[in-house]
């Protein structure tokens, strides 16, 4: 049966290359519906649009026929990818608030399928910080952002990021996307995951503690990536002002103590994943009221104490581990080597390791570079998005499970 895609155009110039889009799509196989906004077409016809993909095009919520034929919510449903191009700033925000004013942002809020976001406009649109913003929302609810690509705009002497990706691209992305949720391809189905993420604060008195700069961001992917591939996940955070991922079980804790009691309560797991920046200290005896500065006096000395290793914990138990205990190396020096170190010392299947020096941007970034050590060696991955990071990780953890499943047998 053909693959589905639902190709929503926005309102920019860049909307005349859909036409292109809709035709290499359509020779490789795939059926192509079209939702048009009012703004595209200013720039393309609904009639050039219909006669490259042979379908009706979408344009009016409130179309009698349209909704008596097939309907909004079909519409969200009926593909098993939506793809808005050019996604405009305008789009992209409503997408990231969640309106609904319009046919093309009442899809999107109803659909339960992949959407792929190729954003298109001027280049200081795209860096305002408005439109970071609703990107970096879009992001952690699970949206695929490809582009935008730099160069020349449009407009005479406008230059910089704000380009679409070029035709090639995008098809590739999209062709990656359907085979990567295709849903007849569900390897976690019915396993249990258990992801830890965030840092952890551990109080000095009720105002002041102890944390570090984790954003949490790799494993709120990580814990979005394992459900999209049919896992039951519960995801043990510390604070973090990230959205919840869709379908995912979250349990917010604060200290390193109560998340080493949510993780044990979580259990059993298939796979146990520890992306947490756990604090390795904490006050002996945080003070119940504020610590108040005195003159002339020396500052006071705190008194720390171990927090308990959670990955070693669960790693080493005796009864009731994990198939698969993976956990995070994040280091500012010899990498490799403190990540192989790690590996033996806590009893994990495999360590994920990475840079978080300054430099990398990595600590509250979109970005990683990781390097997977097991006791057969060591992967070394290209930078890339954490969302990115977070799939390849699951579909390798899947693999896994996979295949001492089969040597089981």
């Amino acid at each position: 049966m053909k693959q589905r895609i639902l190709l929503i155009i926005g309102g920019g110039i860049a909307a005349y290359k859909c036409l292109d889009l809709i035709r290499r799509l359509r020779e490789r196989g795939y059926s192509v519906r079209t939702i048009m906004t009012k703004a595209a077409e200013q720039f393309v016809t609904p009639l050039a649009v219909g006669a490259i993909s042979n379908e009706r095009v979408f344009t009016d919520l409130f179309n009698l026929d349209d909704e008596r034929e097939i309907g909004h919510i079909r519409l969200a449903r009926d593909s098993d990818l939506i793809v808005v191009a050019p996604a405009t700033a305008d789009l992209l925000a409503k997408m990231a608030h969640g309106l609904a004013n319009d046919l093309a942002t009442s899809v999107l809020l109803a659909t339960d399928k992949p959407v792929l976001a190729a954003p298109a406009m001027n280049p200081r649109m795209w860096l305002n910080r408005a439109t970071q913003r609703n990107v970096t929302q879009l992001k952690s609810d699970g949206i695929h952002i490809l582009g935008p690509a730099v160069g020349e705009m449009a407009e005479r002497g406008e230059a910089g990021p704000g380009r679409l990706v070029e035709v090639p691209e995008l098809v590739a992305k999209i062709e990656s996307l359907l085979a990567r949720h295709d849903i007849t391809a569900r390897p976690l189905a019915g396993r249990q995951v258990l992801i830890t993420s965030g840092p952890t604060h551990e109080p000095i008195d009720p105002v002041r503690y102890l944390a570090n700069r984790s954003s949490g961001k790799q494993g709120y992917a990580i814990a979005a990536a394992a459900a999209k591939l049919g896992a039951d996940v519960t995801l043990v955070s510390g604070p973090v002002t990230l959205a919840d991922p869709a379908g995912v079980k979250v349990v917010r804790v604060v200290t390193a103590a109560e998340m080493l009691e949510a993780v044990t309560q979580s259990l059993p797991a298939d796979i146990a994943i520890f992306a947490a920046a756990v604090a390795d200290w904490r006050v002996a005896k945080p003070k119940s009221e504020k610590w108040k500065k005195s003159a002339n006096a020396e500052p006071p000395a705190l008194k720390l104490t171990e927090n308990a290793d959670i990955l070693k914990t669960i790693a080493q138990r005796s009864k009731g581990r994990p198939s698969l205990v993976i956990g995070f190396a994040a280091e500012t020096e010899d990498v490799i080597a403190h990540a192989k170190k790690k590996l033996k010392s806590k009893g994990a299947d495999w360590i994920v390791a990475n840079d978080v020096s300054p430099e990398t941007g990595v600590m509250g970034g979109d970005r990683n570079t990781v390097h997977i050590i097991t006791r057969d060696g060591v992967e070394d991955w290209s930078e890339m998005d954490k969302s990115d990071v977070a799939e390849k990780l699951m579909a390798r953890a899947a693999a896994h499970l996979s295949q001492n499943a089969a040597a089981a047998e």
